[in-house]
């Protein structure tokens, strides 16, 4: 996987806004997927007399020593990693049974140590937190999907988005950022450290800077999407792509987000890193109209680039992963949904009009 071979080919994907011919009505949405509702882009106000950011437990936890404060963003994060543990309650997240065996605590605590505004709270100091500590990088699937991982330490400089790991014998793979901590660093040191460091778009790159100087690893990031605090990173892609990274990973410009939003398509495992372009929440597949920071027509376009793509797994930035029951099914999701958005958009562009 040499940076060498980082190159742009030829996109044969269609972009135009044409609506797709076949009805959204009638399509099996029998895919595994949880729900996931609405990401907040923004913290709670703080305090007005000290700047700092509430810290009280929140009532509608249920007794017990777990519990989620006042500082919850809604990034869903405990809920889809510890769901047995966490829910959704007055637009925030809050503890609705206290974990009630020895996996349901352990997910708790990844939780915890996951939370980007660190939100997840215990009345006693955790005795096991360390133990905890050690589980991430967390295996998504080990046997359907080997040598992908959860990196876990969601950072609040990206609203809680999740980062990706994937163990690869050309060099590791990091897929956007996550909170840097020298403990999590060590034991992506022990995994064989960290080649390349793609970054989907502008938003999720964190600390991404940290990471590369930990790791002296390559970032890629799309030249629409680089700014100030990502002008150093080591390869800037131009053009409309795809590029191919190595032998069994193609890099597929999916813009509408941002301009320079980027997915990562793992051929081997069929699977679809989709950053912030496709998400899945609680009403279905979504693209998030309402933090769209470039154009939703191009997004749109961007979705039905993916329709003819072999891939059965969605592994979003944001929410939940989806496991599709093969590629035909994906296919007509997708094309139920696009079908269905473009109809919504063109309803709204008429109205501005």
């Amino acid at each position: 996987m040499a940076m060498a071979n980082l190159a742009s080919f030829t996109s044969t994907f269609p972009s135009s806004f044409d609506k797709l011919n076949k009805s959204s009505r009638g399509v099996q949405k029998n895919f595994r997927v949880s729900t996931i509702p609405q990401v907040k882009a923004v913290q709670s106000p703080a305090e007005s007399d000290t700047g700092r950011w509430p810290r009280q437990r929140r009532p509608q936890n249920v007794d017990g020593d777990f519990f989620v404060d006042h500082t919850c963003i809604d990034c869903d994060t405990c809920r889809w990693m510890a769901p047995q543990v966490f829910t959704r309650v007055g637009e925030m997240s809050a503890v609705y049974k206290q974990p009630s065996c020895k996996e349901d605590r352990l997910q708790a605590l990844q939780a915890l140590l996951s939370c980007p505004t660190s939100s997840i709270r215990t009345e006693v100091p955790p005795h096991d937190i360390l133990e905890a500590q050690k589980t991430f990088p967390i295996p998504i699937d080990e046997k359907k999907l080997p040598g992908v991982y959860h990196c876990g330490y969601h950072s609040p400089k990206s609203y809680g988005a999740s980062s990706y790991l994937i163990v690869h014998p050309d060099g590791n793979v990091l897929i956007d950022s996550p909170k840097f901590t020298e403990r999590l660093a060590r034991k992506v040191e022990e995994m064989g450290g960290v080649r390349y460091m793609f970054l989907t778009h502008k938003d999720d790159v964190a600390d991404h800077g940290k990471w590369a100087k930990r790791f002296s690893c390559g970032r890629i990031l799309h030249s629409g999407d680089v700014e100030a605090c990502t002008a150093d990173v080591e390869t800037k892609l131009d053009g409309s792509g795809p590029w191919s990274l190595g032998q069994d990973i193609m890099l597929i410009h999916t813009p509408g987000h941002t301009e320079g939003s980027v997915c990562l398509f793992y051929k081997p495992l069929k699977i679809l890193f989709t950053g912030d372009h496709l998400m899945m929440r609680e009403s279905g597949l979504d693209i998030i109209e309402m933090y769209n920071r470039y154009s939703v027509g191009t997004q749109l376009d961007s979705v039905k680039k993916l329709l003819d793509l072999d891939f059965n797994w969605i592994i979003p930035g944001h929410g939940r992963r989806i496991q599709f029951k093969d590629v035909s099914e994906k296919k007509a999701v997708l094309e139920a949904f696009v079908e269905e958005k473009y109809a919504q958009y063109s309803r709204a562009k008429n109205k501005w009009h």
